[in-house]
């Protein structure tokens, strides 16, 4: 069965002085790519946290949103004086060159950059560890999700490559009508061809082999037809990140459909090669998005 790269996991829980909010959700793309968003905190364990995620998951874009909230207790912080010192410094300077009255400065202050820390913006080793083991546990709560999304995924794309090899069975009934047409069209040539005086014998076998494999599609259908039994086949194997190799054969699938097409030359099986390209690009939009 197939997993989507498409998938979703959440976590809260207590970590510390903090109740910690872990989202993980990921959408089809051709690499692997994590981004994420946590709080200064965090910030230093950030490549521990990449390589739970490679670990746990692969291909993708992942998106990581980690959300720290401190509890009701009031956090300690410090003011950087020397700072403030220099600010309020600029700040009448500006002032008294464009004449503007100085008042309600202290608010103004206190949000400039780096005025106002917090002295316990650190996470402990300890903390961290809790915070890592739910980051793992959300993976796997993702790859659940992904294995639900690759089951329905499965069913589409089995069903249009079924659909395929049923239309391309259906052109045997039209190809054997169309080989009538094409013998009665040729015998009709020869014969009159035979009345000429001027007719080369060896061109006309060399003229009349080249037309008669110009329009033979049985090798197409041979090929497509065990294309999309290797596909059925494939798509149900219990091998991770299959939606590769299953896209290579896909890309097979239609060049056999569009050369049965271009060498046909008869209404009725275009019309089949038609539906046939239809099911080919529904099931080229569901792989996607395959793991």
């Amino acid at each position: 069965m197939l997993q989507s790269m498409t998938g979703y996991g959440r976590s809260e829980f207590n970590v510390g002085d903090y109740t910690c909010s872990l989202e993980i959700r990921s959408l089809n793309g051709k690499q692997f790519e994590v981004t994420a968003k946590m709080p200064p905190v965090v910030k230093l364990f950030e490549i521990e946290l990449r390589n739970i995620i490679q670990q746990k998951l692969s291909r993708g874009t992942i998106d990581v949103n980690i959300y720290l909230k401190q509890h009701g207790i009031s956090k300690p912080m410090t003011v950087n004086m020397d700072l403030a010192k220099y600010y309020y410094a600029s700040m009448q300077q500006i002032a008294d060159e464009l004449q503007i009255e100085q008042k309600d400065i202290l608010p103004t202050l206190m949000r400039m950059p780096e005025v106002v820390s917090g002295v316990t913006d650190t996470l402990s080793d300890e903390d961290w560890q809790v915070i890592a083991a739910q980051i793992g546990m959300v993976c796997d709560m993702l790859t659940q999700h992904r294995q639900k999304e690759g089951v329905m995924l499965t069913r589409h794309i089995q069903n249009n490559i079924q659909r395929i090899d049923e239309l391309c069975r259906s052109v045997e009934v039209f190809d054997k009508k169309r080989l009538d047409r094409i013998r009665e069209r040729l015998q009709q040539s020869l014969s009159d061809l035979t009345q000429s005086a001027n007719m080369d014998p060896s061109r006309l076998e060399q003229e009349m082999m080249f037309y008669v494999e110009k329009l033979d599609i049985q090798e197409e259908k041979n090929r497509l037809l065990h294309h999309c039994e290797y596909f059925l086949h494939l798509i149900q194997e219990d091998a991770s990140q299959k939606g590769k190799k299953l896209g290579f054969l896909i890309q097979e699938i239609g060049r056999e459909i569009n050369t049965m097409g271009s060498k046909a030359n008869d209404v009725d099986i275009q019309r089949i090669v038609v539906q046939m390209k239809d099911e080919l690009e529904q099931a080229k939009e569901q792989l996607l998005n395959a793991l």
